[in-house]
C-alpha cells in the first residue's frame, strides 16, 4: 500500500501545473509550491534555533497558537516557522509579524522532505491535529528530530486502525509522543500499541480563553450594533446554512441585528447572498462613512475579523454543520458566554458532543427547527443567558492542554 501512496504523490507532483486550472484556490496551491525552496530559504539565517510547527490549514493553525505564544515568551531567541498545506492558512498568516517563517509544506516525496528538513533544520517538530505524512515522518526519524502531535483526535474507521492503512501506522509510531484530545482516542491508540501517547486536551480552549483578554473591539461594530436590539452573528457559513436561515434573517430585523460572516468570500457568492436578504443590508467593504445604524444586515467580506465580531453577540450561529464541509469554530462564540447553534454534521467534533449534552448548544436539521429556536432564544432571556453561561462555563473546565503539553516537551526545548 505504501508504494501505491508514493505513486499517487509523484504523480500528483507531476501534473500538479495542471491543476491551476481548477480554480482560484487551486492556483493558490500550485504557485505557492513552485518556488518553496528560494522562499524557505529567504527567510533563513545561518545559526537560527528554529522549532517548526505544521498544520494543514488556519483551524488547525489556531491550535498552535498557544504553544507558539508560550515558547515565544519563555524562549524568546527560538524562531518560530509555521508550515500550511492549504492556501487558506498561508495566505492569511503569510506576513504575519508574530511568525519569523512561513512556508507550504511541499508535496510528501521523499527528496521534498530530505530537501526541507535540510534548509529549515527545526530543534523540533509539532504537527497539528490530522497532519501524519508518512515520507516526512521517515525523514524526521532519519535526522533524529524530536516529533510531536498535537490535539490528536482519533476515531475507530480511520486508515491507521485498518489492515490496508499499516503504512500510515507505521508513520504514526514515529512521534515521539501523541497528545490527544480525548479519552476515546487515547484508548483506541492503547488498544493498538501506541504507548507513547497522553491525553492532554484541546489546546483550542486554551486559545479562545486568551482571546477574552484581548481587545476585541471594533469601530465598525460599536457603529453598527443598537443597544436595543439583539446581535446575532452568523460566523462561518455556508450557502447550506444560509439556505435555512434567511427567512428568519428576513423576519427578524425588527428586534435584531445581524453580522453574515460567510466562510468563502468570492464575489459571486457574496452578490448571491446580499441578494437573499430583504432587509437593509451593507457590506463591510461598502462601509466607507455610511450611517451603520440604518442597516439590519451587516455581511463581512473580509477575513480575520469574526472572533472580536463574537464579542458583541448575544446568539451565534457556527457554519459547516448543514453540509459536509466540517463544522467550523464552535469555541470561539461559546467562550464569549453565548448560546451557540449549528446544523447536524457535528458527530466527528467531540467539543460540539460535550456541548449539546449540556444544554449550551443546539444542532438544528430544517429552517422550521431553526426558527422555532431562534424565536426561544431571542424572546426568552433567562433562557438566553443560561444556556450561556453554560457555553463560558464549559469552555473554561476544558483548558490547561497547553501547560500538560509544554510540561512534556519542556527538556528538548531547554536542551
Amino acid at each position: 500500500m505504501k508504494l501505491f501512496y508514493q505513486f499517487i504523490i509523484h504523480s500528483v507532483q507531476f501534473f500538479l501545473p495542471v491543476f491551476k486550472i481548477l480554480g482560484s484556490k487551486q492556483k493558490l496551491f500550485v504557485e505557492g509550491r513552485q518556488h518553496w525552496v528560494q522562499h524557505l530559504k529567504s527567510q533563513l539565517t545561518e545559526g537560527e534555533s528554529i522549532v517548526w510547527f505544521h498544520a494543514a490549514s488556519l483551524g488547525e493553525y489556531e491550535q498552535a497558537v498557544p504553544i507558539i505564544n508560550a515558547i515565544k515568551t519563555s524562549h524568546p531567541h527560538y524562531k518560530i516557522a509555521v508550515s500550511f498545506f492549504s492556501p487558506s492558512g498561508y495566505e492569511v498568516k503569510k506576513k504575519d509579524s508574530k511568525l519569523d517563517i512561513v512556508t507550504y509544506l511541499p508535496l510528501d516525496t521523499s527528496k521534498n522532505a530530505e530537501l526541507f528538513l535540510n534548509l529549515l533544520k527545526p530543534k523540533l517538530a509539532l504537527f497539528i491535529k490530522y497532519e501524519v505524512w508518512p515520507n516526512f515522518m521517515d525523514a524526521l526519524s532519519d535526522h533524529k528530530i524530536k516529533t510531536y502531535l498535537i490535539s490528536g483526535l482519533f476515531r475507530p474507521e480511520q486508515l491507521y486502525f485498518k489492515p490496508l492503512g499499516r503504512f500510515m501506522a507505521e508513520a504514526l509510531h514515529k512521534f515521539d509522543h501523541i497528545f490527544v484530545q480525548n479519552e476515546e482516542s487515547l484508548e483506541l491508540l492503547n488498544q493498538h500499541g501506541f504507548e507513547h501517547s497522553s491525553s492532554s486536551g484541546d489546546t483550542r480552549y486554551d486559545r479562545v480563553i486568551a482571546q477574552l483578554g484581548m481587545n476585541n473591539q471594533l469601530n465598525f461594530m460599536d457603529a453598527f450594533t443598537d443597544s436595543a436590539k439583539l446581535t446575532t452573528v452568523f460566523g462561518s457559513t455556508w450557502p447550506e446554512d444560509i439556505s435555512i436561515t434567511v427567512d428568519t434573517i428576513n423576519n427578524s430585523t425588527d428586534t435584531t441585528k445581524v453580522v453574515i460572516a460567510p466562510h468563502q468570500i468570492h464575489a459571486s457568492q457574496i452578490q448571491k447572498l446580499k441578494s437573499n436578504i430583504n432587509s437593509k443590508v451593507i457590506c463591510y467593504s461598502e462601509i466607507d462613512d455610511q450611517n451603520l445604524k440604518e442597516y439590519d444586515v451587516l455581511i463581512v467580506d473580509t477575513v480575520g475579523l469574526l472572533t472580536n465580531i463574537y464579542s458583541y453577540a448575544q446568539i451565534a450561529y457556527v457554519g459547516g454543520g448543514m453540509g459536509l464541509s466540517g463544522l467550523h469554530n464552535i469555541l470561539e462564540p461559546a467562550a464569549f458566554g453565548i448560546p451557540v447553534i449549528i446544523g447536524k454534521n457535528y458527530n466527528k467534533f467531540p467539543e460540539a458532543k460535550k456541548l449539546r449534552r449540556l444544554g449550551g448548544l443546539f444542532s438544528i436539521s430544517n429552517a422550521e427547527e431553526f426558527d422555532s429556536l431562534f424565536q426561544k432564544l431571542s424572546t426568552d432571556q433567562v433562557f438566553r443567558e443560561k444556556t450561556g453561561q453554560i457555553c463560558g462555563h464549559f469552555v473554561n473546565s476544558e483548558a490547561g492542554a497547553t501547560q500538560k503539553i509544554l510540561q512534556v516537551i519542556a527538556s528538548e526545548i531547554d536542551s
